[in-house]
């Protein structure tokens, strides 16, 4: 039954366990969305008729600027502040996916319904994609997203909208009140477990020897020492102490450190030879892996030159295919791990902030465990019945057991 309330002020009807509808009038026209909680209900409802009664009071309320003007100036303030990472992706994101949609409406007339309908449509348009795919034909229409991109499309709109909120922009961040049921549609689609790595640490050697200079360097930063692929590319001279064994982490090319924190790294033994003389061969001045080409337009190692000659590498060591961060940082972890390191000490030396982060790069696979981890548990499941050892019982269960045997002894004679 609805619950009854003043003229316009719009109403709340219960249509099942989970599901609660609102209805409320806005520009002579009826609207209604769907909620699965009262509270999201009621709390969305007083926005709805708070928002129009606004509009016929003639009160300002939140911006009246398209969303395709405000995202630009934002973006622009992200570049300038320097601080973020991901700036250039979200913004061909936004410009791709979300802009299209979105960009001339008004903060306010993003409600959780439209915002809802366009990621589920991302989604089903990624899934349909990915079924034609698999069965040898391919969806027609706008190419669909993985459940992964849709996640991080409703990341993005939400953090544009936290910011917006902040500045008196927009009333309510429509994000943040998308129904659970949807929100679990927008799980990541990759399992780190599946992530290649180099397993056999003898391999590692091998690919270290496959690549030539400078890139052989570059990689064993990165698979004995951890190094994300930016670190590699901006580590200096001063930042390397060979003498206490330990390199000091406090750039990374073209964006800034992840975190904002610097970090120390101990070099492993198997490392330190190998940058003490490529020391004596540089001089120990400038960056400790150069680019190939002196007159190159980057004063880094180019990133693409480093896959290429990975890919060069792995094929000629006979290795699967991988990217240069699963060769390199993937690798390191999961080598930690099998050697018996622990994730607390992981953690710091990968610069994560969690536990729970180093767990997505230690992934081991089953066939990486020797014969003495699948025989740990002397249990044979298939052995004869006679040959079964009897769990301990107690003295009440033994009794009945002799008696239940004596009756049926009797009977059989």
């Amino acid at each position: 039954m609805a619950q009854r309330r003043a003229y316009r002020t719009g109403s709340i009807k219960r249509e099942g366990p989970r599901s609660f509808r609102i209805r409320w009038r806005a520009a002579g026209r009826q609207h209604s969305e769907t909620f699965e909680s009262l509270d999201l209900a009621r709390r969305a409802l007083a926005g709805r008729v708070g928002l129009e009664q606004t509009k016929r009071a003639g009160i300002a309320g939140g911006s009246t600027s398209t969303l395709s003007q405000l995202a630009k100036d934002w973006f622009t303030r992200r570049r300038a502040a320097g601080q973020h990472r991901s700036v250039d992706d979200d913004a061909g994101r936004w410009k791709n996916h979300l802009e299209p949609a979105l960009g001339h409406l008004t903060p306010d007339e993003v409600t959780p319904s439209v915002l809802r309908r366009l990621l589920e449509q991302k989604l089903t348009r990624g899934r349909l994609r990915e079924r034609g795919t698999k069965e040898g034909r391919s969806e027609p229409g706008e190419r669909g997203l993985s459940s992964s991109t849709v996640r991080l499309l409703r990341a993005l709109v939400s953090t544009m909208f936290a910011e917006l909120v902040d500045d008196g922009l927009a009333r309510s961040n429509p994000a943040r009140d998308l129904p659970k049921r949807t929100r679990r549609l927008f799980r990541p689609a990759h399992d780190p477990r599946t992530t290649p790595f180099i397993e056999r640490a003898a391999d590692v050697r091998r690919v270290f020897l496959a690549l030539g200079e400078p890139f052989a360097v570059a990689y064993g930063l990165g698979a004995l020492a951890g190094l994300r692929t930016g670190e590699v590319r901006a580590l200096a001279w001063p930042h390397v102490d060979l003498e206490r064994g330990r390199i000091h982490i406090r750039a990374s090319a073209g964006e800034p450190l992840k975190d904002d924190e610097s970090r120390m790294v101990p070099i492993q033994a198997g490392l330190l030879p190998v940058l003490k003389a490529w020391h004596l061969k540089t001089g120990g001045a400038g960056l400790v892996v150069p680019p190939v080409r002196r007159r190159s337009k980057s004063s880094m190692l180019d990133e693409q030159s480093m896959g290429r000659a990975l890919r060069a590498a792995l094929v000629k060591a006979e290795l699967p295919r991988m990217t240069w961060y699963q060769a390199t940082r993937h690798t390191f972890a999961s080598q930690w791990v099998l050697a018996g390191g622990t994730l607390e000490k992981l953690r710091e030396l990968l610069g994560h902030s969690t536990v729970l982060v180093t767990e997505r790069y230690a992934h081991l696979r089953a066939d990486l465990f020797d014969e003495t981890d699948r025989d740990r548990i002397p249990v044979d499941l298939s052995a004869p019945a006679g040959e079964v050892a009897r769990m301990p019982q107690n003295e009440a269960q033994l009794r009945r057991d002799r008696v239940g045997r004596k009756s049926a002894s009797a009977r059989n004679s």
